[in-house]
């Protein structure tokens, strides 16, 4: 079959990458600017033997997909900065029960109601840390329409094989714009769904892991396994445990089955950085006009390169070690008034000079601004 050419826009793609990754359910509430996700997936689940519920609100809608995804239904909510603030509870809920979901943040200014039909990168740490605790999770971020098709399909395949909430970290450019995009055939598109258990029914511990693999098999409710799920600390046996032995092996195994997987979890892109002196860092829409400024910068003989983070937790912390030995300057662009910026000055501060740039005033960075800044170092 021929591949499929159309202009889209950014949450329709959202929509398009989730149904082809196997979507079969999402819960939401409609919320500026995520609302389209939540409409085309009312139009487009049915088609597919799926299930849109709208919820009362987000606090529910996040609980929804948590049930759907424990019945082996792949599942996904969309929000945007209020509505991800509601959410924070259960995704703690689900990182802890190891429940595979996907929760879509199209992020717009605030704080509380804010800038709704303005762009923001201002939830960078909340999708980090926004639940309580010590807490796994996985975070990409695109950057174009055709890269919001593929990272949607990558966010339930990460939270399938590592049985994770992986938040798909858009900003208000990406989602509503419109570029031509070439939708691959469904034989080209890498598919990964969660491990089932080999074990008899009466054997299964569903949080028994087994070997170097930290990721316990999963049955799905009604497949005739008996398990618990609960929020508490647990054994392995899925019920409740005060020991702080039980604890310590808990905690440290869900946030070691990311950290010992980071080499295939995080992903990024290079650009003009094999002489870069000063080196952009960048995600989302603010990428394309700091890639903008890198071409304006070469052409004057400043030598510029882009590190854009595409998983952007967690963070890519080798890699960003790595060019702050090569580089004099890091220049970190993002949409709000310094976040991401200091997990950069964490990791590079040592060795090259760390500076932020950002604005939070619902205003897009352009590429001309990030030139001066250049020019500035």
């Amino acid at each position: 079959m021929d591949k499929k050419v159309k202009l889209m826009q950014g949450n329709e793609a959202c929509v398009e990458g989730a149904i082809a990754a196997g979507m079969r359910f999402f819960a939401g509430y409609p919320i500026t600017p995520s609302t389209e996700i939540a409409e085309i997936s009312a139009q487009k689940l049915p088609r597919v033997g799926g299930k849109f519920i709208q919820m009362e609100d987000e606090i529910a809608s996040m609980a929804a997909i948590i049930g759907a995804s424990l019945t082996g239904l792949k599942s996904m909510t969309a929000t945007s900065g209020p509505g991800f603030s509601l959410k924070q509870e259960n995704i703690g809920y689900a990182s802890i029960a190891e429940v595979p979901c996907v929760i879509v943040n199209v992020q717009r200014g605030g704080p509380s109601t804010g800038l709704p039909t303005s762009p923001a990168q201002g939830d960078v740490m909340q999708a980090r840390w926004g639940t309580h605790g010590d807490h796994p999770i996985i975070a990409l971020t695109p950057s174009s329409v055709r890269e919001t098709f593929d990272l949607t399909i990558r966010s339930f395949n990460l939270s399938e094989k590592y049985r994770v909430p992986v938040i798909l970290l858009l900003d208000e450019v990406i989602a509503h714009m419109r570029e031509k995009i070439e939708i691959p055939n469904e034989d080209d598109i890498e598919i990964i769904n969660r491990e089932k258990p080999e074990n008899d029914i009466g054997e299964y511990r569903p949080y028994e892991t087994k070997g170097e693999r930290l990721v316990p098999p999963m049955a799905s409710y009604g497949e005739g396994y008996r398990f618990h799920v609960t929020g508490l600390i647990h054994d392995e046996t899925g019920f409740p445990s005060n020991s702080p032995i039980v604890a310590e092996k808990l905690i440290k195994r869900l946030i070691d089955k990311i950290e010992v997987n980071k080499e295939d979890i995080i992903s990024f892109e290079e650009y003009n950085l094999d002489d870069a002196e000063i080196a952009i860092v960048a995600f989302g829409s603010t990428a394309r006009s700091a890639k903008s400024a890198i071409d304006m910068a070469r052409d004057m003989g400043i030598k510029a390169g882009l590190f854009r983070p595409i998983t952007i937790w967690p963070i890519a912390d080798e890699e960003i070690d790595e060019l702050s030995k090569k580089v004099k300057t890091i220049i970190v662009v993002e949409m709000n008034l310094g976040q991401y910026v200091y997990e950069v000055e964490r990791i590079a501060g040592k060795n090259c000079n760390v500076i932020g740039f950002g604005r939070a005033n619902g205003e897009l960075i352009t590429p001309d601004e990030i030139l001066d800044k250049i020019k500035e170092v």
